[in-house]
């Protein structure tokens, strides 16, 4: 066998995994999150795009500055603000890379763009030429590439390689590709363009036929790609894109037949896979490879049999390889603080002062007095909570008390701050939940529509913390609000709080799709 080559792993969870209605993430949710990749040795973080908004700009900034290990890299449209923009937001980047993309399909030429191909011709050659003047790295897509012509594909991408793209990625952006197709045509494209060998090609693939990691794959495989653009967890908008562990892991367990090198630490995917779901409220089906709750049980007799007997009868991976461990209880009530911060650091939670540390403490041994064991998703819930009360919100939750029974009709008096002034009301509905929200609408007057209410046990047990996820949509706008706690009523009532602040927020972004 030959000696295996390496694929680039491109992360876009902070960028393209950010489109998900109601994913929006804040600057230090995006700062732990790359700091996750970066430890997992994600080759190219797209931190974002720099464009679409203040905050999005400043994410990207924060993260330029902080990741070392890592190319960290910014969406931007191909015009010359949106690059100049990039530029901007990745200045502090040790390694950077500003990727560039304009739509090449027929359809979205004449409806979207309103543009003729002579001109998306121009614009493309123009915003790579202009983002050479920022790096050396420069990537470019061809928005719906898989239902573009394909003599205009190989005249665009063989002009803007010779303007010095170095990366082509080629764009499944409605998740319209099938695996042979979608490989053949990349193929077809490196073949047809005389400079195709003068660039890294690249794919990104959206699930929405469920065909993402069969496609990705199949343009490594037939179409050449050597670089795989995912999400944590499949992440993104509509059905989501490719996910991150499921390539990895294809390509690690079948080495025998792919022959590829990634340098993902797998045993950080499963870390990265709880923090996203947790900070996005995207909890993550039992079912799903890799790092659903079920991936690794075995329900079935004669499958328990032959796993006791010898594991590789019906696991074609360890456990342990992404990250799960079986002992995971790991702090009590009698647990120091010196403890807790090293269980920090073996987290990869880094906070800011120890001011911070010193009220993470706090919360932990009060969750401690409630439940007699803490188990790392714990730690990650509370310290989440923590850094969310540092940052600037109008609503914070204080106190609450139910009362509810068989017959009765319940009723929930909720204590809550709105820019540091508390302020107590009551509510009652159709049970605790309802009437604690619409004890708190009775002040807020929020107008706003619940378009989701999850509840998820965050470890097992009945002494487990609930984790409530509530979205909310108002305007036009869709947010996503967590709270956790051993009492799900009280997590409820923060959960929506979070919401109510994610709503008040004035910034607006844009949303490329790629």
């Amino acid at each position: 066998m030959a000696a295996a080559e390496k694929i680039i792993i491109f992360d876009t969870t902070l960028r393209d995994g950010e489109q998900s209605p109601g994913a929006s993430m804040t600057k230090d949710e995006k700062i732990r999150i790359a700091k996750q990749l970066e430890r997992m040795r994600v080759d190219v973080i797209e931190a974002g795009f720099a464009a679409a908004s203040e905050g999005d700009f400043e994410s990207i900034k924060a993260i330029s500055g902080i990741v070392k290990d890592s190319i960290v890299c910014s969406l931007s449209r191909a015009n010359e603000r949106d690059i100049a923009r990039a530029a901007e937001a990745l200045a502090p980047a040790e390694r950077k890379r500003i990727h560039t993309f304009i739509a090449t399909s027929p359809l979205h030429m004449e409806k979207k763009l309103r543009m003729t191909p002579d001109q998306v011709f121009e614009q493309a050659k123009q915003a790579v030429r202009f983002a050479r003047q920022f790096t050396d790295d420069v990537e470019f897509s061809p928005e719906d590439g898989s239902r573009s012509d394909m003599d205009f594909l190989c005249r665009i991408l063989e002009a803007v390689i010779a303007e010095g793209a170095t990366t082509i990625n080629f764009a499944d952006t409605v998740g319209y590709g099938v695996p042979e197709l979608y490989g053949n045509m990349l193929k077809n494209l490196r073949e047809r363009i005389p400079n195709s060998d003068q660039a890294i090609w690249s794919v990104h693939c959206h699930n929405d036929l469920g065909m993402a990691v069969a496609n990705s794959l199949a343009g490594v495989m037939i179409g050449g790609a050597r670089q795989i653009e995912c999400t944590i967890n499949g992440l993104g908008e509509r059905a989501g894109n490719t996910a991150l562990e499921e390539v990895v892991m294809a390509l690690r367990t079948r080495k025998d037949y792919f022959n590829f090198e990634v340098g993902i630490d797998a045993t950080q995917i499963v870390p990265a896979s709880k923090l996203v779901s947790q900070i996005t409220g995207f909890a993550v089906q039992p079912n799903k490879a890799i790092v659903g709750a079920n991936a690794f049980a075995h329900a079935s007799g004669i499958h328990q049999d032959g796993v006791l007997k010898a594991r590789d009868t019906y696991e074609i991976m360890r456990a342990e390889d992404v990250g799960l461990s079986a002992n995971k209880i790991v702090l009590g009530k009698l647990s120091g603080r010196n403890a807790f911060k090293q269980r920090l650091d073996d987290l990869g939670i880094s906070l800011n002062s120890e001011a911070e540390v010193n009220a993470a403490f706090a919360r932990f041994k009060e969750l401690a007095d409630r439940k007699s064991d803490i188990f790392d998703e714990d730690i990650i819930s509370l310290v989440s909570d923590e850094q969310q009360s540092h940052e600037k919100e109008c609503y914070r939750f204080v106190a609450l008390s139910q009362h509810s029974e068989t017959g009765e009709r319940p009723v929930a008096q909720v204590v809550f701050s709105i820019d540091g002034k508390e302020t107590r009301c009551e509510g009652q509905g159709n049970g605790p939940v309802d009437a604690t929200v619409n004890a708190i609408e009775s002040i807020t007057h929020s107008g706003a529509e619940l378009l989701l209410f999850s509840v998820n046990a965050i470890t097992t047990g009945t002494q487990a913390q609930g984790e409530v996820t509530m979205r909310l949509a108002k305007a036009g706008r869709i947010v996503n609000g967590m709270g956790a706690d051993p009492d799900i009523v009280v997590a409820s009532a923060k959960a929506y709080l979070s919401a109510l602040n994610k709503l008040q927020s004035k910034s607006e972004k844009l949303n490329p799709q790629l």
